[in-house]
């Protein structure tokens, strides 16, 4: 049966913070099994490549770095019509592709019946391997709201390691 469910970590891991959605789905796919599947997607910049795990799904959670004009480190959730204005504030990029791919589910009337954002503000986004130490410092409350927001869509999330990442 196919994944109706989509988690897509989005960011550019060569840009610090910036490629926190990544991290976080990569711990995501290391420490937990998904009742039903649940695709578990490194998005890394793609654009329109990810509209198949987007148009038809049930539900989308996206994990990325955001710029919520708040102190950096912060988490914040958003969910289903708040999203596209969130993306008019661009940390990078990437988000016009993820905007653009929203738009084509829309139009191709296959637009998720709920898509939640989950995003941190980046402290900075320079070029670097090594997110920062407050990114770091909060990769798990983000892990945690990931993990309740697929719970209240009814995914079990059984944890497999207790194995956490760290800088």
């Amino acid at each position: 049966m196919e994944p109706v469910i989509s988690v897509i970590g989005l960011g550019n891991i060569l840009m610090m913070d910036e490629g926190v959605g990544v991290h976080v789905v990569n711990a995501l796919r290391e420490r937990y099994a998904f009742y039903p599947e649940v695709d578990i997607i490194d998005g890394g910049t793609s654009g329109l490549d990810l509209l198949p795990y987007i148009a038809g799904r049930d539900k989308v959670l996206i994990i990325d770095a955001v710029d919520f004009g708040k102190e950096p480190c912060s988490v914040g959730l958003i969910e289903n019509d708040g999203i596209p204005a969130a993306l008019q504030s661009k940390v990078s990029l990437h988000h016009l592709g993820l905007s653009d791919v929203l738009s084509v589910a829309l139009l191709q009337d296959a637009a998720p019946k709920e898509i939640c954002l989950i995003g941190i503000q980046p402290k900075t986004i320079d070029l670097g391997l090594d997110m920062t130490r407050g990114i770091w410092d909060n990769i798990e409350t983000v892990i945690d709201h990931a993990i309740q927001k697929l719970q209240d869509w009814n995914v079990q999330c059984v944890l497999q390691s207790r194995q956490k990442s760290s800088k």
